[in-house]
């Protein structure tokens, strides 16, 4: 069973994505900012992480995904923002996935999720039988 950990500074978001994703069969814990990020991290690693890019702080969530992908390269991070101003912003080109919070957000979010992880587990594998040729890499896309 995947374990995801979700950070979004508002509750009711966590709490709502919480309630989806356990329904679909998937561990699930919520934090709110980038400290608490990095302390979870230190103890529990996640199969994959839901970011937000506007917390309190402003635009932090861009500092943790640097962070991330600097430490855990391959540990896959999909954005989830309510703004879709950010699609051309450069600095998403580490993120595996990027979804507008919207109405339509769990369909989209669940297929995005069983792709990532699909994703994440053949280049496991694939890395676990040998060094990658250039014909088998692989680009996580959005």
């Amino acid at each position: 069973m995947p374990n995801i950990l979700i950070v979004d500074d508002q509750p009711c978001i966590r709490e709502l994505l919480s309630e989806e994703l356990i329904l679909e069969g998937y561990r699930v814990h919520g934090v709110s900012d980038a400290e608490a990020v990095r302390e979870y991290l230190l103890f529990s690693r996640p199969d994959l992480i839901l970011l937000d890019l506007c917390l309190e702080g402003g635009l932090e969530g861009f500092g943790i995904l640097g962070d991330i992908k600097r430490q855990y390269p391959h540990l896959p991070v999909i954005i989830v923002t309510a703004y879709d101003s950010f699609m051309d912003d450069p600095r998403l080109s580490q993120a595996d996935g990027y979804l507008i919070k919207s109405i339509y957000l769990f369909d989209d979010l669940k297929q995005k999720i069983a792709q990532v992880l699909t994703q994440e587990r053949t280049d496991q594998s694939t890395a676990e039988a040998g060094p990658r040729g250039p014909e088998l890499a692989t680009a996580h896309g959005f």
